[in-house]
């Protein structure tokens, strides 16, 4: 595979789930070399692939020499067999697995890729004090792992995390003079790396942390070093995350907003302002991550069950009953009490933002063949116990005559023939900078995460209509106001894209407040 620089930048936007993005050293090389200018660039003998995971929008890499033979892979997700079939395909032997710092959006997969391997090292950051809870390597600042032609060396980073590296790529022969950067969440294409996710008490002194590490690390490096990050767009990581998924350092110095503040204040209150709202689950991922994550060495059991097994399973106490449909068939007729958290990537942000990993889950499928790719979305957060799915489907649900609820659609030419809202309680469930960036007229704010707290802000018996930007999350927070006892309840499909694809009213706030701020009525 061979492609300019500029055309490389613009494939590695397409990367489909869990998709796979293939970069080898011809990627690297200029457009216009100049002979007398040589700049540092990747050794011809290089293995580079990138793997994305939608949903999360979580980048990792593997990297190796396939003279030596050896390669390491930096930030794996907790599903390793990717980074297994990519060494196998290259006859590279895993022999590193590193973390940037400790994650809080994603179980790591440090510990299974070792025990999957058996060859594989951890290597983790002990900067900044900090302390794992299983068997690793420890990484300081300058510490370098040689993969043969190709070298890194950790630079510690800290801001996002106070242990956080980032890691330079060189030639074996020429360790100093690196041709890109793993720069985890500290670095984003267009933003950086959030520092408060460790408290308010440790917020202002990561925040000054983050600008050292930007300004006196990054922004010292050369323009065209290459920048691999942790996160793409949609990573509640940093804000407003551009969908490019390499940049480089000038094109950062140049564009990206949080880069144009001198002032140390007016950096930290762009940083700080921007932030979206922390998802409730970090806080468990930081902690297990750092005590280690289990390790599975398979997916877990989820048995099938017939489906009045299965309805006399999902009727009991303590359980959580996931409908992994797509929001017209869940509209048209689903089980009482589920809740709709579709066939898309988003599903491992939402099972972390909506359930319990304490308790079980039951699903019903597309179809039994979704099963595998369901549990690993469920698994990189962190659920790892399935009561078991439902054999067949809906259609066997059905065929039983067995309790159905419906949820009806509400087209946006219906909800805007509906304006101005009398009896009617339009409800906006998105984030906080999605609302702030205009909402339907009339329209009532919950955050979806919180709207189970925050129900009692609406009339149960008034009817509801639920939109977000596509149905995605409408039909999920619908679903749960049923299951909270509301009798009229809507899903609008297309949401707020159909809303401003279609040119209707739209109401935009005078006065933008903080992106973590919840409350904007």
């Amino acid at each position: 595979m061979s492609a300019s620089r500029r055309e490389f930048l613009t494939e590695v936007g397409g990367a489909g789930l869990g998709g796979v993005i293939l970069a080898t050293a011809s990627l690297w090389a200029d457009d216009n070399p100049k002979p007398n200018n040589p700049k540092p660039k990747p050794p011809a003998s290089m293995i580079f692939e990138t793997v994305f995971t939608e949903g999360l929008a979580h980048l990792s890499y593997l990297i190796g020499d396939k003279e030596s033979g050896r390669a390491a892979v930096i930030d794996p997700r907790r599903d390793v067999e990717v980074y297994v079939e990519l060494a196998n395909k290259h006859k590279l032997t895993i022999t590193h697995t590193l973390e940037t710092h400790i994650h809080a959006d994603f179980l790591s997969g440090c510990r299974e890729l070792a025990d999957r391997t058996g060859t594989t090292k951890v290597c983790l950051s002990t900067e900044g004090g900090a302390k794992y809870g299983y068997e690793h390597e420890k990484l300081k600042d300058g510490d370098k792992i040689d993969l043969g032609r190709v070298v890194l060396t950790a630079k510690h980073t800290p801001g996002h995390t106070p242990e956080h590296m980032s890691y330079l790529a060189a030639e074996g022969n020429r360790p100093n003079t690196p041709f890109a950067v793993f720069s985890g969440d500290c670095l984003f294409a267009d933003s950086v790396g959030r520092p408060d996710l460790l408290g308010d008490d440790k917020t202002g002194g990561l925040a000054k942390q983050l600008y050292k590490s930007i300004y006196e690390f990054y922004l010292k490096l050369p323009d065209d070093l290459r920048v691999h990050p942790a996160h793409g767009a949609g990573s509640p990581c940093g804000a407003n995350i551009s969908d490019r998924l390499v940049t480089t350092i000038g094109y950062e110095r140049q564009n990206n907003p949080a880069l144009q503040f001198k002032e140390e204040a007016k950096f930290i209150d762009y940083v700080l302002f921007t932030a979206p709202p922390e998802p409730v689950y970090y806080p468990r991922m930081k902690k297990e991550n750092a005590d280690g994550p289990p390790v599975l060495g398979r997916l877990p059991t989820c048995p099938a069950l017939a489906s009045k097994a299965f309805r006399a399973a999902v009727e009991k106490p303590g359980v959580q009953l996931v409908d992994n449909r797509q929001m017209l068939g869940f509209g048209g007729g689903h089980i009482p009490n589920a809740l709709n958290i579709g066939p898309r990537a988003e599903l491992s942000i939402w099972a972390g933002w909506m359930l319990d990993p304490k308790k079980p889950v039951f699903l019903v499928l597309r179809q039994d063949a979704d099963l595998a790719e369901v549990q690993r979305q469920f698994l990189r957060v962190g659920f790892d116990k399935f009561g078991g799915y439902l054999l067949g489907g809906m259609e066997e649900w059905d065929n039983d005559g067995l309790p159905l609820v419906g949820l009806a659609q509400m087209p946006v030419e219906t909800l805007n023939a509906a304006l101005p809202p009398k009896d009617l309680q339009i409800l906006d469930i998105r984030t906080p900078g999605e609302r702030q960036d205009g909402f339907v007229p009339g329209s009532t704010y919950i955050f979806l995460p919180e709207l189970e707290k925050k129900a009692g802000k609406l009339d149960k018996n008034r009817p509801v209509v639920v939109y977000c930007d596509s149905g995605y999350r409408a039909s999920l927070g619908a679903g749960l106001l049923q299951r909270l006892g509301f009798k009229d309840v809507q899903n609008v499909p297309g949401s707020w894209k159909a809303w401003k694809a279609r040119g209707y009213a739209v109401t935009v706030p005078k006065e933008r407040k903080k992106g973590t701020d919840t409350n904007l009525g």
